[in-house]
């Protein structure tokens, strides 16, 4: 936006959760030009910017068909795309023959983050590269002012000096004692029965836990369904193990979507009211009944 509209613009960063009851707020739509990149489209009149690759990119079929009637070149859907970050720099070039190619590395690793494309588990877990220990501070921050600084300074330092930079490595250290810490819960609590490794999280606070503990734990399991409840919500994740010798078979993002959530075809949640811990493992259940079919 900066590059290629507006030099002079301030921008302001606004982050988002899934929820059981999705909305989205007017007062979002505060600025002169206003995005949504990686997440649920809008029929907002204000939303000015676009960019979303999950299958369930709409709450509801009005959404859907607002976007089809509304056609814009400023918003743009395409489930193809491993991550959002490499969609909106191949749509930039694409369209506006904007390029940034100091930001090469930074969409290297996001589409190796967000498109889970680790050369392995242990690559994924042990978190060896400067991308894998800001995925941490970014995950396990709470509020949004480190985010909002990380942000900054991805657009003029590499990820290898960000990580350095005091202020990250203080919240950085703590929340690697706390990911040693989550993996040995999830050693402990986790079970694998035909193909799916289940876990229950309720009681400890590690909703922002790193999803592919499981697979490191059982490298041979397919799936994962897990309940981590929060103070927001009550979260079922439900993944699948990229590094499988099994091929997942399940679209996981349409399995969640009969129970009002979505994702991806091999990664996909499931929000519920805060407290619906009952409820959570019920479904948990369920789907994981599903999976070992």
């Amino acid at each position: 936006m900066r590059g290629a509209f507006y030099p002079d613009a301030v921008f302001q960063y606004t982050g988002m959760a899934h929820r059981a009851s999705q909305i989205f707020e007017d007062s979002l739509f505060d600025g002169d030009e206003n995005a949504i990149v990686d997440f649920k489209y809008s029929n907002n009149d204000k939303l000015t910017w676009w960019f979303d690759h999950h299958q369930s990119a709409f709450l509801t079929p009005e959404d859907m068909r607002h976007f089809q009637s509304h056609p814009s070149e400023k918003k743009m859907f395409d489930p193809s795309f491993k991550s959002c970050t490499h969609y909106i720099r191949t749509k930039a070039e694409e369209k506006w023959g904007f390029t940034a190619p100091d930001l090469d590395n930074l969409v290297h690793w996001a589409n190796i983050i967000d498109g889970a494309q680790y050369a392995d588990p242990r690559t994924a877990v042990e978190l060896g590269a400067p991308a894998m220990k800001l995925t941490l501070v970014i995950e396990g921050s709470k509020g949004s002012e480190t985010v909002q600084k990380i942000i900054g300074l991805m657009q003029r330092m590499p990820l290898a000096e960000i990580v350095e930079q005091p202020e990250i490595q203080e919240i950085y250290k703590p929340l690697y004692e706390r990911h040693l810490k989550s993996l040995q819960i999830i050693r402990e609590k986790a079970d694998e029965t035909g193909g799916v490794i289940t876990f229950d999280l309720t009681g400890y606070d590690l909703e922002g836990y790193n999803k592919f503990i499981p697979y490191y734990i059982y490298p041979n399991g397919v799936y994962t369904v897990a309940v981590s409840p929060s103070s927001f919500r009550t979260k079922i994740s439900v993944g699948s193990n990229p590094w499988s010798p099994i091929e997942p078979t399940h679209n996981l993002a349409t399995i969640c979507e009969r129970y009002g959530g979505g994702g991806h075809a091999r990664v996909g949640a499931i929000s519920l009211e805060p407290g619906q811990v009952s409820e959570a493992r019920r479904i948990a259940a369920e789907v994981a009944a599903e999976l070992r079919s």
